[in-house]
């Protein structure tokens, strides 16, 4: 495998058409592609549909290029009008929601950093996920103990309270990431994660338990690679690709780093990670083999009797 470029800071381009708000944005922009598809699906014009919000062509265009924020009263308006089903108004509900509440982490801005901020907000945006770690269990398949474990052994200083913030906007943002289809998650663990204990017996057990479900889904593939298997140079740090829903967004890749994290978008180095990504994928044992190992290493850990979580 070619070595990786060092995760050297660089300017990074646009990945999403931001404005001041761009979780906003793109929750705005995803609603009203999904009116578009509507509206055109039913062989409606903008002119014909527009009295049914109370306004002109241009307001019901905006809308659905996702440049003004929308008005539950005026997307429920056409919803109804264009006659949806169930299952389209409920997703068109889902998306209302996101749009509305596209800042929900900002509720936790006291325990996030800008650079993870950013990353949370082209989450929601992307169409797929891969990450690969070496270490620790990536943050958005990681339990709530396991999760407490870790930001005590990072952050000693914390306080209580703090520590319990991070973990509560970690459950959030897993939770989010989780509803609905996309963006589908890869995760590429190197074996020696499932093995290395981050607090006692009882957490590890419900940890790999998590992933057993996780990996029983059709959103998440988790492969492992294992320790026994020759690979050739891996990846010394996480990384993180996200791709997006159409051609009109970059890709790039997130590589974080102990006190900040550099966003790959250069086309040269975004061919390395994405390449390396795709050797770890091809050499990485199958879904149904990681699932015998994630079962595997939770034997070690016994029944899961552990007592307090905090225990090391």
């Amino acid at each position: 495998m070619p070595a990786l470029p060092e995760p050297l800071p660089e300017p990074v381009a646009p990945v999403l058409p931001m404005g001041n708000d761009p979780a906003r944005a793109a929750a705005d922009r995803l609603l009203g592609r999904e009116l578009r598809r509507c509206r055109e699906a039913r062989g409606l014009t903008l002119r014909q549909v527009a009295p049914v919000i109370r306004g002109s062509v241009s307001k019901i265009s905006r809308l659905e290029r996702g440049e003004s924020s929308p008005k539950p009263r005026d997307v429920r308006d056409l919803a109804r009008y264009y006659g949806v089903d169930a299952e389209e108004m409920r997703a068109i509900e889902r998306l209302l929601e996101h749009a509305q509440d596209a800042e929900w982490y900002e509720q936790f801005s006291d325990v996030t950093p800008d650079f993870l901020k950013r990353l949370i907000q082209l989450e929601g945006d992307a169409e797929e996920i891969c990450v690969y770690e070496n270490l620790v269990v990536p943050g958005i398949l990681q339990t709530r103990d396991y999760a407490r474990y870790m930001v005590r052994a990072v952050m000693p200083s914390a306080d209580p309270e703090e520590v319990e913030r991070v973990v509560e906007l970690r459950a959030e943002r897993q939770l989010r990431l989780m509803d609905g289809p996309l963006p589908r998650v890869t995760a590429l663990l190197e074996e020696g994660v499932l093995h290395r204990r981050c607090g006692n017996a009882a957490v590890m057990h419900e940890q790999l338990d998590h992933l057993l479900r996780a990996a029983d889904t059709d959103k998440v593939s988790i492969r492992i690679l294992r320790m026994t298997r020759e690979y050739g140079a891996t990846p010394p740090y996480p990384i993180t690709h996200l791709k997006f829903r159409d051609g009109e967004h970059a890709e790039l890749a997130y590589v974080e780093h102990i006190n900040g994290a550099n966003y790959v978008t250069r086309p040269r180095a975004l061919d390395d990670y994405r390449n390396a990504l795709s050797n770890l994928r091809n050499v990485a044992a199958s879904k149904d083999e990681s699932v015998g190992l994630i079962l595997e290493a939770k034997r070690q850990f016994g029944d899961g009797d552990g007592g307090d979580s905090s225990a090391g």
